[in-house]
């Protein structure tokens, strides 16, 4: 039993090894043997990561093969500008070309920053603490300094800048008393009334108004919810100074020495009433001969 089996083996293998390969399995030795030559020539090889910059994708690999050695190098940043070198040596010292690059670039962006204001909400105002808002009527007299004072309310966007003037209805003049003055917690200004500016309208002695306003807006804009409108409701009297005159001298322009219609009607009334009464009381009196 058993040399029948070996001859069936025997058999069964001359019939293989006789048998042709597919067209597509012919050259498999061929490939056998350069995948094993590849795999001697690789075995040696080592790779070691190396990381420079400030991006961990900036890989640098080395390998060496027998007697020659191949390098390369990148590295790399996060920013837009980079080096690159390659090197390859050769059964010696060979320097290959070398590529030196850079690029740098940066992009910011800008918005504008608004701030929603309820459209509810007042216009700024200005409150005025020299003098006092309970103060009574204030006059000053031409020549003096005037000092001004106040204090803003309400104010949600803080203006840059404002501007003092004082006008007059009487003679339709404009006084600046600062221009682009800087915003303070507690804003203050003095108006020197004897300095003689050339051109400009001279002092009357009549009621002034105090304007103070956004520098960046006119003076007839309409005040928006939460920014400074125009300030023009505290008013004040100025006067032109007189120099002294004794009482001896002094002329009242609207005094008279005469009497008035009214006076000289009063007293006829009062003589009349006087000579009725005494007239009655004679004839009363007679009457009863009092006087006989």
């Amino acid at each position: 039993m058993r040399p029948q089996l070996i001859v069936a083996f025997l058999l069964c293998t001359s019939f293989t090894s006789a048998w042709p390969w597919p067209p597509s399995v012919r050259n498999i030795e061929g490939l056998i043997q350069r995948r094993q030559g590849n795999n001697q020539n690789t075995a040696s090889a080592s790779a070691s990561p190396t990381v420079a910059g400030t991006s961990s994708d900036a890989p640098s690999a080395a390998a060496s093969t027998g007697g020659s050695s191949n390098t390369a190098s990148i590295t790399g940043s996060s920013k837009p500008s980079g080096t690159a070198s390659e090197a390859a040596t050769s059964g010696g010292t060979n320097s290959g070309p070398t590529q030196t690059g850079k690029q740098s670039g940066s992009k910011t962006i800008k918005g504008a920053q608004t701030t929603s204001i309820d459209q509810r909400l007042p216009a700024g105002g200005i409150e005025m603490v020299t003098p006092a808002a309970i103060a009574p009527a204030s006059y000053y007299k031409i020549g003096d300094q005037i000092t001004f004072g106040w204090n803003y309310t309400s104010l949600i966007v803080t203006p840059t800048a404002v501007d003092i003037l004082v006008s007059c209805a009487a003679n339709q003049a404009t006084y600046t008393l600062s221009s682009n003055a800087s915003v303070k917690e507690t804003g203050s200004v003095v108006w020197d009334t004897k300095a003689d500016e050339s051109g400009r309208a001279p002092l009357l002695t009549e009621t002034y108004t105090l304007v103070i306003h956004d520098a960046a807006q006119a003076v007839t804009a309409v005040g928006k919810p939460g920014y400074l409108g125009t300030f023009n409701s505290f008013t004040f009297g100025m006067y032109l100074p007189q120099s002294y005159t004794p009482l001896s001298d002094f002329v009242c322009a609207t005094c008279s020495g005469a009497l008035s219609d009214m006076e000289r009607q009063t007293l006829k009334f009062m003589f009349g009433m006087g000579m009725i009464t005494i007239m009655s009381f004679t004839w009363f009196a007679g009457g009863f001969g009092v006087f006989f």
